[in-house]
């Protein structure tokens, strides 16, 4: 993969952009998971100024702006940004960018927080990334994000290869109501791979959160509340810039 080859995500995100945004606000995965687990690592956000890194539709952005923060928000898939944009209607900047090239638009120490919600899977190689983020935050910034767990995503998901490496891999999203099946692509890491570009890169590790399913997880699926109550599928970090 070379520098200026388009993100493999980009073009089937905007396949699925509308339907997943629809899934999203109120689907179990994201809404009574993914959401709550990392949301709860946040400090209070009122009066920071804060960076959604891979908004997607803007559900993110949304709560952040609800709760006082100032929110740029990034994502590599046009259509991703034009339904962040409409969602937040002028109340949040949202802007097309590649997490996986340098950051040029945003200018060094201009933000107390990070957040990605399940978008990091999506970068080949997370060094520059976390440098480009140690860059934008400033000093004792806080770095919260969310990826697929990486037990889940080898020894569930995609057991072939080896654990130890950083390996493209596809999942298929299919949201049966909206005649939508996409192969997308990302990449399955291990956690040393997570952990030692983040630590690389001036971050403290402040917290490691391997979340547990809501309630209303429960009452929207049973069966995989069960299973997740006893098998993380989500990985969740918060890291301090030093």
């Amino acid at each position: 993969m070379h520098d200026n080859d388009p993100p493999l995500v980009r073009a089937t995100y905007d396949q699925l952009a509308d339907a997943f945004a629809r899934h999203a606000e109120d689907g179990p995965y994201n809404a009574h998971y993914d959401r709550p687990a990392l949301l709860g690592l946040l400090p209070p956000v009122a009066g920071l100024h804060v960076l959604d890194a891979g908004c997607g539709p803007g559900l993110y952005a949304t709560w952040l702006v609800a709760q006082g923060a100032t929110v740029v928000g990034l994502d590599v898939s046009p259509r991703m940004v034009a339904l962040a944009q409409a969602r937040l209607g002028g109340r949040a900047t949202i802007l097309e960018a590649d997490l996986a090239q340098p950051l040029t638009m945003l200018a060094d120490a201009s933000f107390d927080l990070v957040i990605s919600g399940l978008a990091l899977d999506y970068v080949p190689d997370w060094a520059p990334l976390f440098h480009e983020l140690a860059r934008v935050l400033q000093t004792g910034g806080i770095l919260a994000f969310s990826v697929v767990h990486p037990a889940d995503d080898f020894y569930r998901l995609h057991p072939e290869g080896s654990y130890f490496d950083v390996e493209p891999v596809t999942v298929t999203f299919t949201f049966p109501e909206e005649g939508v099946k996409v192969a997308v692509p990302h990449y399955r890491r291990p956690l040393q791979a997570m952990l030692t570009p983040l630590l690389a890169a001036g971050f403290v590790l402040d917290q490691l959160l391997e979340p547990r399913p809501t309630e209303a997880f429960a009452a929207r699926d049973p069966a995989k509340y069960a299973v997740l109550l006893r098998r993380p599928a989500f990985i969740c970090v918060r890291a301090r810039r030093g």
